[in-house]
């Protein structure tokens, strides 16, 4: 099944945006016990978040943070859901294995969002579990006291890419667009992004649903490349062979397979 190329944000407190939020068109929802919960209300969130995953709803649970009060009610909810995915917050080493101990096969989203998770990268990303990377863009701005445009965080984007091939993860997926309606401003980000390495987006409203999963789909003119580079390849029974005039191996072929794997239908 391809890796999901959008997550739609809905807040724990919110039941009756959940199924909206499962009907979006978002390839994974998150449900979300964290920031969007304030500390009143996280019972309550959890309960709710709770009920959906007994009667039969899917998605990924964002917990709150190792260290705060609300981790270990929040793993122990999530015990009695084995089949439920884990978004982990300020994700270094430690929070990501002990996450994993107590929750074994449960696929662990990284929420990368502080100067020490970053330090940490390479080693995060080879904790057991962990499924892919993304990152936290406005956590980790504020973590840095950093108040300067979008791609300044380059730098940052580009190490969790390398963490994530070097771990044989997923493409890692990017963080939240603040602007809530601006669609072009939206898909040419996506476009920057998936240039970058990335493979997917965190959305905090449905309405970028569609923008991102349109800029993440490989394109009629990379499906088509792909099929070439494949029967090429084939035919050549392994050997490099030339394509549309430029010598082909092994690598250019992962990456076909790739688009073809994330290919629609």
């Amino acid at each position: 099944m391809p890796d999901p190329r959008s997550y739609l944000f809905v807040p724990g407190q919110r039941p009756d945006r959940f199924a909206k939020a499962a009907a979006s068109g978002a390839q994974a929802i998150i449900l979300d016990l964290e920031d969007a919960v304030g500390p009143e209300q996280k019972g309550e969130a959890r309960s709710h978040v709770a009920s959906w995953l007994a009667d039969g709803g899917a998605g990924l649970v964002r917990v709150n943070g190792q260290g705060t009060p609300w981790f270990d009610d929040d793993l122990a909810m999530l015990a009695a859901a084995p089949s439920t995915g884990v978004m982990v917050p300020k994700a270094d080493p430690q929070a990501l294995a002990e996450v994993a101990a107590r929750l074994p096969g449960r696929p662990l989203l990284a929420l990368i969002e502080t100067a020490a998770g970053l330090a940490s990268l390479r080693e995060a990303a080879r904790v057991p579990g962990v499924a892919r990377l993304a990152f936290g863009n406005i956590d980790f701005s504020a973590d840095l006291g950093l108040d300067g445009p979008d791609e300044a965080l380059d730098p940052a984007r580009f190490e969790i890419v390398l963490a994530s091939r070097l771990a044989d993860l997923p493409p890692p997926v990017d963080g939240v667009r603040v602007e809530l309606e601006d669609a072009a401003g939206l898909s040419a980000e996506v476009v920057r992004k998936r240039g970058l390495g990335f493979g997917a987006k965190l959305c905090i409203h449905p309405a970028q649903v569609g923008p991102v999963n349109a800029g993440f789909a490989p394109s009629e003119a990379e499906i088509a490349w792909a099929r070439r580079i494949e029967a090429a390849m084939a035919e050549a029974a392994g050997s490099a062979v030339r394509v549309d005039g430029k010598m082909v191996d092994k690598p250019v072929l992962d990456k076909a397979r790739r688009i073809l794997a994330n290919a629609p239908g």
